[in-house]
């Protein structure tokens, strides 16, 4: 297979094609792709699709992102995945939300929007075939959920398709309140306004000998390539996903990750 040269941003972020590795566990942070061809998430067929919110086919579209995520999961401190181990407990039940403080997509301004991704991991990171819901928050119009769902989907390129390429199936794209906050280095996260919402975390970043974060850089495997993150522990933990095939989690003290980043495409 012929391998592509890629162009990177001052940011380490990747411009135009992705090179396809050779070796499949060969994830790099700059944000190549795995070597076979796993299967994309298939958003047409989602209930968002069904309500009208059209994924579009235009290849030709790109996005210029800034922001910040949130990240939590079953594992352990520190998470095996971030550098190609196995999940601790042989599969991982992971959530990761990004907030964009300013970005556009196709010239689209969706700054102050978040999109979170809840998933059921098999087993390996990279081995891909995960399962996962997304949920944009439901101050997004239309259009723009549209294009965050295109861009987080594979279809306009970059750095976000190398990791769309690992999820094997979206079983649905819901609309919901979403809180993410940030305050003095611990961040929330809240998916859902009921008695029992769908998702909430609550993380704050270790730190080291100088009082600065805990930092992961040139990992294996990355959601925010390019960009150091900074290794956290989730006070809480909880979801309630049953509903989508995934499993509910209520645990304290796991693995959590904090960080930023910038998407160009």
């Amino acid at each position: 297979m012929r391998r592509r040269r890629i162009r990177t941003t001052e940011a380490g972020t990747t411009r135009g094609p992705t090179a396809v590795p050779v070796d499949r566990r060969q994830l790099l942070h700059a944000g190549t792709a795995l070597a076979s061809a796993l299967v994309l998430p298939k958003i047409a067929d989602t209930p968002a699709a069904a309500a009208g919110y059209s994924t579009g086919g235009n290849t030709a579209m790109s996005y210029q992102l800034e922001g910040r995520i949130l990240e939590a999961c079953n594992c352990k401190v520190l998470c095996p995945c971030w550098i190609g181990e196995d999940p601790d407990y042989g599969t991982c039940e992971a959530m990761v939300a990004w907030h964009i403080d300013q970005g556009a997509i196709d010239g689209l301004d969706v700054s102050d929007r978040t999109l979170a991704l809840i998933s059921h991991i098999p087993g390996n990171i990279l081995q891909g075939n995960w399962k996962a819901v997304v949920y944009v928050d439901d101050g997004a119009s239309p259009a723009q959920q549209e294009a965050l769902v295109n861009a987080w989907s594979g279809k306009l390129g970059g750095p976000l398709a190398d990791l769309a390429q690992l999820v094997g199936e979206v079983v649905g794209v819901e609309r919901a309140p979403i809180t993410f906050a940030v305050d003095q280095g611990k961040g929330t996260l809240r998916i859902g306004e009921s008695v029992r919402p769908v998702l909430e975390a609550e993380l704050a970043p270790f730190q080291g000998a100088t009082g600065h974060p805990t930092t992961l850089l040139d990992t294996v495997f990355s959601t925010i390539p390019g960009s150091p993150a900074y290794v956290s522990k989730a006070a809480r933990y909880r979801r309630n996903t049953a509903q989508h095939g995934l499993r509910d989690v209520d645990i304290e003290g796991h693995n959590a990750i904090q960080g930023t980043f910038s998407f160009v495409a």
